[in-house]
């Protein structure tokens, strides 16, 4: 329901879909050795930063999001699509893609 402004870029998922920024793990050293970038495993915990209004059923109604701009969520390792905006890699994937939201503490 919200845009969200990544950097100069507005976007605005549609229907039931998110934008999230995926949270970047510190990188690993294993006996003095860097893990190259292709060789990491995919970060599967990530904030979103833009949501749709919500899923619509056949019959025309919407059923609204469970997820809200914000939320820190955790989802599947190869969920939803790269996209990079200014440098910047973002997932847009749908709800059902999510597997859980971290609470707040």
């Amino acid at each position: 329901m919200a845009d969200a402004v990544l950097t100069k870029v507005k976007i605005r998922p549609l229907g039931d879909r998110v934008v999230v920024k995926p949270m970047d793990k510190e990188k690993q050293e294993r006996g003095g050795l860097i893990i190259p970038d292709t060789a990491k495993e995919k970060p599967q915990e990530g904030e979103i930063v833009a949501a749709g209004k919500g899923k619509t059923t056949d019959d025309g109604k919407l059923i609204p999001m469970d997820v809200k701009v914000g939320d820190k969520i955790l989802y599947g390792k190869y969920s939803g699509t790269e996209i990079k905006i200014d440098g910047d890699e973002y997932l847009i994937m749908h709800q059902e893609d999510i597997l859980g939201i971290f609470d707040a503490k």
